[in-house]
């Protein structure tokens, strides 16, 4: 079984390469990039809506679409377990970063 990319695909890839470029070029064009609330926090003056969109794909991936479900074919409860302990990691990360952001001076990111 042999298939192949149509116009529509590479059309696709190109704009989402397009957007992820210009995206990135507008990005470091930015000020407030020397200090540590212009890196944490984007000097303060970023919406919510791509904080929340980074913190879903960093989470959505490869091993979320493949892995999970190969997983959950193969053993089932499994899965429910990886996923739960993945709880006990964000709170300890949470741990770590929280004194850095309270210490930039951050209330809640996106909502001034």
């Amino acid at each position: 079984m042999t298939e192949t990319l149509g116009w529509g695909d590479y059309l696709t890839i190109g704009i989402y390469f397009a957007v992820v470029i210009v995206v990135g070029i507008l990005s470091t064009c930015r000020p407030n990039r020397g200090s540590s609330q212009g890196y944490f926090l984007a000097g303060k003056d970023m919406h919510w809506i791509p904080i929340g969109a980074s913190i879903y794909a960093s989470n959505i991936g490869a091993p979320m679409f493949i892995g999970l479900a190969g997983s959950a074919a193969a053993s089932g409860l499994a899965v429910t377990i990886y996923e739960w302990h993945a709880a006990f990691f964000l709170i300890a990360l949470g741990w770590i970063f929280v004194p850095v952001y309270v210490s930039c001076g951050v209330g809640i990111i996106g909502f001034y």
